[in-house]
């Protein structure tokens, strides 16, 4: 299959060498041409707008980091909606407000083209090795039309309903977890002054009924960074964690619920940007709050 990716960020630059290691043709375009060497590498061709990667592939994905970048990439100057696209697939998998996805499809089914959103849960590691989850939004069609692919670069890709739904469900999915760092660092804190191990404290946890799958992958990172040690490549910048912590404000808001949990994790966060930790691996939120706010 030909197979178009449009942003290279993190996960897209990630599943477009999973799809070339799966066989696919990958053609790709990003704004900035740093971002494409190791995609040239893997044998991917790069093309010089959004809508020549629309144009020239039969299936494109998008993951994108905002509903500004979407519409850039799709509206904007020879963006993909400029193109002819007629009977393409699009897939969508940023993580945005239902009400960006549910716009997005109507425009492009007026081209004459298929789209269904699949946000996907995990970072760069299950991209690359095709072990994300999917949560899609869509016409059944669409979706077994999709899911030869989506097999490819996930462990589960489930349809969840129509357009809005797979957003709405990967906002539901992210919560608890990014919650979660917060509340780590907070439990750290409590052991903190009797010099509790965090590599053990990581691996115990892991097997308490409040420990989440997370702790198993991770773990060993976290603690890490209570050691001063590198955790490595970032997967998920605490910049990133905002974003998402906000969106989910602002979809609950919808509904006129609040969600005074995730308020109080984003005031967190937003002082750990003010204090230069937006770069960061989500590893770091933990030991922000146990070690550098303790007493603060």
């Amino acid at each position: 299959m030909h197979v178009g990716i449009a942003g290279l960020g993190r996960m897209g630059g990630n599943i477009a060498l999973r799809l070339r290691e799966t066989g696919h043709d990958v053609t790709v375009w990003n704004r900035t041409a740093d971002k494409l060497k190791p995609a040239l590498e893997a044998g991917c061709k790069a093309v010089d707008s959004p809508k020549a990667v629309a144009e020239a592939t039969d299936v494109v994905i998008t993951i994108l980091t905002n509903k500004d970048s979407i519409a850039e990439v799709y509206e904007g100057a020879n963006g993909i909606l400029s193109g002819a696209i007629g009977d393409k697939l699009f897939i969508e998998m940023s993580t945005v407000q239902p009400e960006t996805e549910i716009a997005l499809a109507a425009k492009v089914r007026a081209k004459g083209a298929a789209f269904l959103e699949c946000p996907v849960g995990g970072t760069t590691g299950p991209a690359r090795q095709g072990k994300l989850l999917g949560v899609a939004g869509g016409s059944k069609a669409d979706f077994d039309r999709a899911k030869p692919l989506l097999d490819q670069l996930c462990r589960r890709a489930d349809l969840v309903g129509d357009v809005g739904a797979g957003s709405a469900m990967k906002l539901a999915l992210n919560l608890p977890l990014l919650v979660y760092y917060q509340a780590l660092g907070e439990a750290c804190t409590i052991v903190d002054r009797f010099g509790v191990d965090k590599k053990w404290m990581m691996e115990f946890l892991s097997e308490t009924s409040g420990g989440p799958n997370v702790l198993k992958n991770r773990g060993p990172a976290i603690a890490g960074v209570f050691e001063g040690k590198d955790p490595g490549g970032v997967t998920i910048d605490i910049d990133g964690m905002v974003k998402d912590l906000r969106t989910m404000t602002a979809e609950a808001a919808v509904s006129g619920a609040t969600l005074p949990v995730t308020e109080a994790a984003i005031k967190v966060y937003e002082d750990a940007k003010k204090e230069g930790w937006g770069p960061r691996d989500v590893v770091y939120a933990p030991s922000y709050w146990a070690k550098h706010r303790k007493g603060k």
